[in-house]
């Protein structure tokens, strides 16, 4: 069990790890095991509670797929158990993310001296691009 929070964990069956092989560093050895890890996570079908399934798949943008699974891939290193607790980290770091509700925007208006600044202002500039005009003298 993978404890986010004190009240929130993820089950290990919850979780599926795929194994493929990397690019980069590792020399013949990248051409023969598959070291990177891809972390998928059904977070629809998850044991999370609703409104931080909702928030996680905003912050997760292009990883979750359209059936509501998350997918990390970790090929960071060299062993692919490293690249597993790597992913796993990644996920409980997403998941924390997501977990922090976002402060209600509160609606504002100008005050009535912002307005006033504002049409100054903007009269002024109109004054400057009238003096720049031709006068014509007909």
């Amino acid at each position: 069990m993978i404890q986010i929070s004190p009240s929130i964990h993820i089950h290990e069956n919850e979780l599926r790890f795929d194994y493929v092989r990397a690019s980069g560093p590792g020399g013949q050895n990248v051409n023969k095991v598959a070291t990177a890890a891809q972390l998928r996570f059904d977070v629809r079908k998850s044991s999370l509670p609703e409104e931080v399934k909702s928030r996680l798949i905003r912050l997760a943008g292009k990883r979750v797929t359209e059936e509501g699974v998350l997918l990390i891939e970790a090929k960071q290193f060299r062993a692919q158990e490293q690249n597993r607790e790597d992913a796993i980290q990644r996920l409980i770091a997403l998941v924390k993310k997501a977990l922090i509700k976002p402060k209600p925007r509160k609606k504002t208006k100008p005050t009535k001296a912002a307005k006033e600044k504002r049409l100054q202002s903007k009269k002024r500039r109109g004054e400057v691009k009238k003096r720049r005009q031709s006068t014509s003298f007909d």
